[in-house]
């Protein structure tokens, strides 16, 4: 047993639910920085949980769709207090910065045709590109190992971005591929290793769940998932936005492989261009105000539920029909996590020595990408090239400089995203436009 482990102590739920709160205000930094937060208060200085243990729940984290550190934090405190636990700790959090983004989204809505909130906004979109753009560079710098990874993430970006193939239909194709490339050249197909050995502090019970809780799990995650979805239907008929909102923000929490940038040119695809909820600069406002709170970044699309129901509110005031898109959005983003990480963390220790299962993941790892790539592209044309043959330089050079101010100078993205709102500010008060 390790010096940690030994020295591990459980905590009181009191003690633990108000750790769980203050996370939920200071979570900054996307999922790096919030994972390194819990990593250094729940191993090294509180030392409520074992480094092994916290590494073998990460990986297990990196394999779901969702919000890894969201679905890190509900595991270890399913660790620590069982599911009563592990539901405190995902809640809160995701609460303070769906309150805090609600907020905003209420002030952007309310107050974005006022010349200096859209001249904020104008300068917030050359930050999105820059840290969309130090994004991809971070993440196909670990994913593309070797020249078979590129490729893959060659023929992922030309799938969505020529022929406009469902984001779904790339990440099963990819896991296809994996599954079958790891059984014949696994040297080329795993470059993402799983899980390693157990550590010493799994308890029986956590390593053999009953059929009746796994039973019991499930039920009730797939009963509150689907809940507010039936209600809005009986209520306000099943062709409402709400409901639509719902079903369609369903099935993005089941297919968020690679973190939030990876499910936001899926999003963006369907949100803007097909159900033409929000537009694509309020589509980019709405990530740089989840850059700016605490929580995970995929936070994103409360906001786009926010939008796109205050824009199409019915016969409810706007303000009510948001706040509704927001709160079903928000509900079926993030429940389907506490159903795999309560429903399937007992289970996964059996699965960490499987191949097939890391070729997977590292195929549609490379795979990821070459959506991100896509959704810079998409973004990059609408902003530095606003018109046919136009290129916006004000906005070309913004791009760049925070780009090599992430990218090689490390800067903080809260500082790139609020200095982006400035200069926006600051190019309209002194040009006028």
């Amino acid at each position: 047993m390790s010096a940690l482990a030994m020295t591990a102590r459980r905590p009181s739920f009191g003690e633990a639910l108000r750790f769980w709160l203050k996370l939920g205000f200071i979570s900054f930094g996307g999922p790096t920085g919030q994972i390194a937060i819990m990593h250094a208060e729940v191993v090294e200085k509180r030392r409520w949980i074992s480094e092994e243990r916290f590494l073998h729940a990460l990986n297990f984290c990196m394999l779901l769709p969702g919000p890894e550190a969201q679905q890190l934090a509900t595991y270890i405190g399913w660790f620590l207090h069982g599911t009563s636990g592990g539901v405190a700790a995902g809640a809160f959090f995701v609460l303070p910065a769906a309150v805090i983004l609600w907020a905003l989204s209420w002030l952007y809505m309310a107050a974005g045709n006022l010349a200096w909130i859209a001249a904020i906004f104008y300068g917030l979109q050359p930050a999105v590109i820059a840290i969309v753009a130090a994004a991809l560079l971070r993440i196909g710098g670990k994913a593309l190992k070797n020249p078979l990874m590129w490729l893959v993430a060659a023929l992922a970006f030309s799938a969505i971005f020529f022929f406009q193939l469902p984001f779904v239909f790339i990440i099963f194709a990819a896991a296809l591929l994996g599954l079958a490339g790891g059984r014949i050249r696994p040297d080329l197909f795993i470059t993402i290793k799983g899980p390693g050995a157990d550590s010493a502090d799994i308890t029986e019970a956590e390593r053999w769940p009953s059929a009746w809780r796994t039973v019991r799990v499930v039920t009730v995650c797939l009963v509150l998932w689907s809940a507010p979805i039936v209600l809005a239907g009986f209520l306000r008929g099943w062709d409402d936005l709400l409901v639509q909102e719902g079903i369609f923000f369903s099935k993005a929490a089941l297919i968020t492989f690679g973190g939030a940038y990876a499910v936001l040119p899926y999003v963006a695809q369907q949100a803007v261009d097909h159900y033409r909820w929000l537009e694509t600069s309020q589509m980019m406002a709405g990530l740089a105000l989840a850059e700016t709170t605490p929580g995970p970044l995929i936070m994103v699309l409360q906001f786009v539920g926010f939008v796109g129901a205050w824009q199409n509110p019915g016969t409810l005031p706007p303000l009510l029909a948001g706040t509704l898109g927001a709160a079903i959005t928000t509900w079926t983003t993030f429940l389907p996590s506490f159903l795999f990480v309560l429903g399937g963390a007992p289970f996964i220790e059996r699965m960490r020595h499987l191949k097939a299962l890391n070729a997977a993941l590292s195929t549609i790892t490379a795979a990821v990408v070459g959506v991100i790539l896509n959704l810079a592209v998409w973004f990059g044309q609408h902003v530095l090239f606003p018109a046919p043959g136009r290129p916006d330089f004000y906005a070309m050079i913004l791009a760049a400089v925070f780009f090599f101010g992430l990218w090689k100078a490390r800067w903080n993205v809260i500082s790139v995203v609020i200095a982006g709102g400035l200069l926006g500010l600051a190019r309209k008060l002194l040009f006028g436009f």
